[in-house]
């Protein structure tokens, strides 16, 4: 446990929007302070010459990172874990790579200690990368959950996850039952679910696709008894999906009207993808305060389009980003980012109206929607996503000499919105000079 850290802070207030200065969205301290309670919650921030003249803080109590940037831990809002050792697997768009790839990879996790052993890999491989909470999809099998949340238990590491929840439209091998998807589900809150570390549980339909309406059924009842669950689930993130659940549940009004005629769209609930939404779609998120969890690098790696950061904007939708380990070609943050910048031009180059009318990703949005825009859509922003006094001492610091690259880059580096870019277009996780889990410094192991 350290009591200050020293260094270049920076965090957000607010939602920047999109303006490329938003002055009053963020606060920076070119050589600040942080200081850390005890029990490693933030108590206070501010510049060195401030800090230094309320505290009294000796050398070997304080960690001098000047130099560095020092910002919140990032926020991962999607990912399935048990997908970790596919990542980058050749070709297919996504039903043909669930079938060829994520199903028989997900099979595996009958086994406690493979499980636990992939677990442990995903884990520090967020945190080599400087994510330090994330929104994690299990397998359909309850011991993959288990043990997740052991060894984050272990890290005292913030995470939310839940077991797939998957009935049909799979292979027999991954499937479970309305009854058992259900009563697994219940077990894995009543013992974890804010009652063990850091840990909070996610009710995990796969997708409409693979449960019937009895198991969405049952996932409403989960939600709505415990009513400070989360729900995380897909939408709309291919063309074939779309029409194969418009097969499935011709009565509902679209696929997102799936989630909500089972009474599963709601605070807390969150859904990956969203690229093929309609306005009208837009909206009923916004209604229901539900969130999207914007995946770039997975939705170019399968070809799914390009999502519209615009439509999210402009219904105030709560948006954040997702690696989507592993279709997702990264678990970087920082490279996430990047990819969500040519997602945006890519989309602005589309449109036929003026493209000055449509929204870029400044650095400022991007690195909001991996702290505090995150720590929204989670609803956990009175402990996370900041480094107000009061939040838990999760941070991270930025090394701007970590590559030959990005030093040279950030000798033009005069603003802190381009020094943000430089990091975001060029830095990954040799840029992580260092991660802390509630003040305390977090090592790798190698595992």
């Amino acid at each position: 446990m350290v009591r200050a850290v020293r260094g270049s802070l920076f965090f957000f207030l607010n939602d920047p929007g999109t303006d490329t200065d938003p002055a009053g969205s963020y606060q920076y301290y070119d050589d600040g302070i942080l200081v850390l309670s005890d029990d490693g919650y933030i108590a206070d921030v501010g510049s060195t010459t401030d800090m230094r003249s309320r505290y009294t803080l000796t050398a070997d109590e304080t960690i001098d990172y000047s130099g560095r940037l020092i910002i919140p831990g990032l926020i991962d809002t999607h990912s399935h874990y048990p997908q970790s050792e596919i990542i980058a697997t050749y070709g297919h768009q996504l039903i043909q790579w669930l079938e060829k790839h994520a199903f028989p990879a997900e099979a595996q996790f009958t086994d406690k200690n493979y499980a636990s052993s992939i677990s442990r890999f995903f884990l520090n491989e967020l945190l080599r990368n400087g994510t330090t909470t994330a929104l994690i999809f299990g397998s359909v099998h309850k011991i993959s959950v288990e043990a997740l949340f052991e060894e984050a238990e272990k890290l005292n590491m913030r995470i939310i996850g839940g077991k797939v929840m998957m009935d049909r439209n799979a292979p027999q091998y991954l499937l479970d039952t309305p009854e058992t998807a259900y009563s697994d589900s219940k077990a894995l809150i009543d013992t974890w679910h804010n009652k063990r570390g850091r840990i909070r549980y996610a009710i995990t339909p796969r997708f409409a696709i693979t449960s019937s309406g009895e198991q969405l059924k049952a996932a409403q009842r989960l939600y709505h008894v415990y009513d400070d669950v989360y729900l995380q689930t897909h939408v709309s993130e291919n063309q074939d999906e779309i029409a194969w659940v418009k097969q499935l549940f011709p009565s509902s009004k679209s696929y997102l009207n799936v989630y909500h005629d089972f009474g599963l769209l709601g605070p807390r609930s969150v859904f990956a993808h969203g690229i093929h939404l309609t306005d009208d779609e837009f909206k009923l998120l916004a209604d229901r305060n539900a969130a999207i969890a914007f995946c770039p690098t997975s939705n170019l790696f399968l070809g799914s389009g390009l999502f519209s950061v615009d439509h999210a904007c402009l219904a105030n939708i709560r948006l954040a980003l997702g690696t989507d380990i592993g279709a997702g070609t990264s678990f970087s943050m920082l490279k996430t980012m990047a990819e969500a910048y040519k997602v945006v031009q890519l989309k602005k180059a589309s449109y036929t109206a003026k493209p000055e009318k449509h929204t870029t990703l400044t650095p400022f949005k991007a690195f909001y929607m991996a702290t505090l825009g995150a720590a929204r859509a989670l609803y956990l922003e009175e402990s996370i996503g900041t480094l107000q006094p009061g939040k838990e001492g999760d941070f991270i610091v930025l090394n701007p000499d970590a590559t030959p690259l990005l030093r040279f880059r950030m000798q033009k580096s005069s603003s802190v919105a381009d020094r943000l870019f430089a990091f975001m277009m060029l830095a990954d996780d040799r840029a992580i000079e260092a991660v802390y889990l509630m003040g305390q410094r977090w090592q790798n192991n190698g595992a």
